[in-house]
């Protein structure tokens, strides 16, 4: 089978594009072959296919006719239509496999596989499909206010970046691509890797309205060791931002003044965090700034229990499988996908998002009863083993592939 595989980053920022490149990997391992398609950038990996590659829009800087063009662009992109187009047309795929291609590719794309024929089933990391700043979440809440096609909330709002203008280009984009229908018209079946997504999508569009079917992140699991052993400390690990919540951690640390607590990773809300801790006379917490690879691996494995403080509704967190894969439980708030990996009480445990005390509180029993803490461990890492390795994955992907090849005269709703 030939796949075109199309996200609008060719290098790893993240965990959606650790997914878009497993994918191609765990396909290419097995014999198929695989076309890529993203934008270009001076630090892109390798790729045959990279002379079909686009330039992202600019619409940031330079002069005010440049950025209106360049946010015209990030809605519906003609030059990333007619490379896509020309793609197709040389390399002639059976499928094609979408991720994240909003601003930088745009959905024009999707109209260029429609008109050539070919199906497309994609892949939905965020809530971008379905909410104008891709969280479901603003200025430390919840939301769901352009529910119904308000997408007008999202100026009132000034919910992306916090911007007066980055909010009104999303809201028109958002307004836009409604009106063309573009993801319910174009794409044949979404992909979700939670249930949760599932159900937000099916509030906002209406039951039965869209094609979907899961498919849980790649992710091979039997690589990593069990390590039941452990030294005194409970950890996060990553992005410090926002919506992941570390502010509440340390809250609850000053709760739990036992609990020591190891906070790996850095970003824009490092300082605040520092300051609260301060503020707070923490003896407890200790930030250990970002680690990678083997370093965080070391320092997972000797952790009693891993902490998920998300106060968004994070879809599919990796941290959770990363650390299920060591055989740490996860306490984890009740957000999004959250719940359905750690299934409270069998693989850790999880708590009301934002309530400090009840965290605390969880916290506080894995920590005093830490056979529990390696009982879940081992709960977690066979669970992981079964339903997260490379002969999973493949199997579910090519049910849902194949599927939609048989199914491909009902493309489109």
């Amino acid at each position: 089978m030939k796949i075109l595989l199309a996200h609008k980053f060719f290098k790893i920022t993240g965990g959606a594009e650790v997914f878009f490149f497993e994918v191609g990997r765990v396909l290419e391992q097995r014999g198929h072959e695989v076309v890529w398609f993203s934008t270009k950038s001076s630090d892109n990996l390798p790729s045959a296919q990279e002379d079909y590659f686009v330039v992202p829009p600019e619409y940031q800087s330079g002069s005010v006719a440049k950025r209106a063009l360049g946010i015209g662009r990030m809605i519906y992109s003609r030059d990333a239509k007619a490379q896509f187009a020309r793609l197709i047309a040389d390399t002639k795929p059976d499928l094609i496999h979408v991720f994240a291609i909003h601003v930088h590719l745009t959905p024009s794309i999707l109209a260029a596989a429609h008109e050539a024929g070919v199906p497309v089933v994609m892949s939905c990391n965020d809530y971008k499909h379905i909410c104008p700043n891709y969280k479901l979440y603003h200025h430390g809440h919840i939301c769901t206010d352009c529910r119904g096609g308000r997408f007008y909330k999202a100026i009132a709002n000034r919910c992306c970046k916090d911007s007066l203008v980055f909010s009104v280009a999303s809201s028109v984009e958002a307004y836009v691509h409604n009106a063309m229908d573009v993801y319910r018209k174009y794409v044949h079946t979404y992909l979700f890797a939670s249930e949760f997504m599932a159900r937000e999508t099916e509030r906002f569009w209406g039951e039965g309205s869209f094609r979907w079917d899961k498919l849980s992140n790649p992710f091979d699991s039997r690589k990593y060791p069990l390590s039941e052993a452990y030294d005194d400390y409970a950890l996060y690990f990553g992005r410090l931002v926002d919506e992941k919540g570390v502010d509440v951690l340390v809250r609850a640390a000053a709760q739990a003044p036992d609990v020591k607590i190891k906070i790996v990773g850095n970003g824009p809300d490092e300082d605040n965090l520092h300051r609260l801790a301060q503020d707070l006379k923490l003896s407890n917490v200790e930030f250990l700034g970002p680690m990678w690879g083997e370093a965080l691996d070391a320092v997972l494995a000797r952790a009693r229990f891993v902490i998920v403080p998300s106060v968004w509704h994070e879809n599919f967190p990796y941290v959770i499988n990363q650390s299920f894969a060591f055989g740490k439980p996860v306490i984890g708030s009740d957000r999004g996908g959250i719940p359905e990996m750690v299934h409270d009480g069998e693989r850790g445990l999880t708590y009301p998002a934002q309530d400090h005390a009840a965290l605390a509180a969880a916290m506080t029993k894995l920590w005093n009863d830490p056979q529990c803490s390696v009982d879940m461990g081992r709960r977690a890492k066979a669970f992981v083993d079964d339903e997260f390795n490379d002969e999973r994955f493949y199997e579910r992907l090519m049910t849902i592939y194949n599927g939609v090849l048989n199914a491909r005269t009902g493309i489109g709703r």
